[in-house]
């Protein structure tokens, strides 16, 4: 079985559908001499009684030794799970093309990219000067006409050059042009507060782009929902921002070896609890679930949910599960100031008055440029024990009524 993991190819498997193991394995199986394995798997499905063998691989129907394709999962960083998904849509449709600093040859500033200018070519994976304002203009406007652009920025910082472009263009052309233009770039790339990177590629664009309308805004987290996410937003007729964390990229994760996407509009319900329910996206999840493990031992449950739609929220799920636990944590990583951990409390006081017990609270970084130096960098970030604090003050008083 392991052998016949190593020999499959993901690009191709699912060219035809339905399809059976005997064909995918046709398709994507070699012998150890290098030959395809055609002659020994391709064999027409209908009809017949027996399973059919190959080697130590038994392939019966869309199973194979015993379990179905559609079940097989494979261990991937973030960073090969984006790369997985761009190289996927790119061989799925001709028309989706990639846009950047260094996002050919060198294979982009984390390797999302690595060898796609060997596969698809210099033109459908491009490499551009340092001119941020042009080459997103360039995507917008090659999205207008027929195109499916991908630009990367080298920091999402960097994007603040070509602020204009994503505002005025990406953001409002389907409007102002009354419908005439569909608008489907994804403009995309690490962000966040690395370890030492300084201020100026720590920032935090959702918070300067919440404010632009005909923005989707999309935060990843997890390597599985990163690849079904970027497929999802690569096959959106809207501009969709699609923010990628620094620190998450060699975060390791099984995930489906199968082709799949994910709705970009939907929050994730990431841990069940009854006490409380902290909203968050982005690598905030990670350090949400971590205190939750912590205060278990003291008798609190914590539900937490990944909005990972930043712009449009997903309202209905952030209102079904204040309705259960009645008291709300809002956690960002952007500053509490001007911040999206701000629209979203208006959000929660506007749609669950009648169901909140307490006054939702939030946690976010400080409201000061991010610090060079480490100790300084890691006081402003909001941390594992600032969401334990945030929660036990705001449960403290009910625990004491219980008692």
């Amino acid at each position: 079985m392991t052998d016949l993991l190593l020999l499959l190819l993901v690009v191709n498997a699912v060219a035809v559908w339905p399809w059976s193991a005997e064909g995918f394995v046709a398709r994507n199986v070699l012998r150890r001499d290098g030959r395809p394995a055609v002659a020994d798997a391709r064999r027409p499905s209908a009809g017949r009684a027996s399973p059919l063998y190959m080697g130590s691989a038994v392939l019966d129907g869309d199973k194979v030794n015993g379990k179905s394709v559609k079940d097989w999962t494979v261990e991937r960083t973030m960073f090969q799970a984006l790369h997985m998904a761009t190289a996927e849509e790119m061989e799925r449709d001709p028309t989706v093309c990639l846009i950047g600093e260094d996002v050919g040859h060198y294979g982009g500033s984390y390797k999302v990219s690595k060898d796609l200018h060997y596969r698809f070519g210099n033109f459908q994976v491009m490499d551009t000067p340092i001119v941020e304002n042009t080459f997103t203009g360039m995507a917008i406007g090659a999205a207008a006409t027929g195109l499916r652009p991908i630009v990367e920025g080298m920091n999402m910082g960097f994007l603040l050059l070509a602020y204009n472009q994503i505002a005025n263009n990406a953001g409002m052309m389907r409007y102002t042009s009354g419908g005439q233009y569909d608008i489907p770039v994804v403009i995309r790339g690490p962000g966040g507060i690395g370890k030492q990177l300084g201020p100026e590629h720590s920032q935090r664009l959702e918070a300067y782009l919440n404010a632009v309308p005909g923005l989707k805004l999309v935060a990843c987290s997890t390597p599985r929902n990163a690849r079904g996410l970027l497929k999802a937003a690569i096959r959106d007729n809207n501009p969709v921002v699609f923010f990628e964390h620094v620190l998450l990229y060699n975060l390791k994760e099984e995930i489906p070896y199968l082709p799949y996407t994910q709705a970009i509009d939907k929050a994730e319900l990431v841990k069940e609890g009854k006490d409380l329910t902290v909203l968050c996206y982005s690598r905030q999840r990670h350090v949400a679930v971590e205190a939750a493990k912590r205060l278990e031992k003291t008798g609190l449950s914590l539900e937490i949910i990944d909005l990972i739609s930043l712009k449009p929220l997903d309202v209905e799920a952030i209102k079904k599960s204040i309705s259960k636990t009645h008291r709300c944590i809002i956690l960002e990583e952007s500053s509490k100031a001007g911040g999206v951990g701000a629209d979203i409390l208006s959000c929660v006081i506007e749609n669950c008055s009648d169901t909140l017990a307490d006054v939702p609270t939030r946690v976010g970084a400080k409201d000061i440029p991010t610090p060079y130096n480490a100790k300084l960098e890691e006081a402003t970030v909001p941390s594992v024990e600032d969401v334990m604090a945030q929660v036990m003050w705001m449960m403290t008083p009910h625990m004491v009524a219980k008692r």
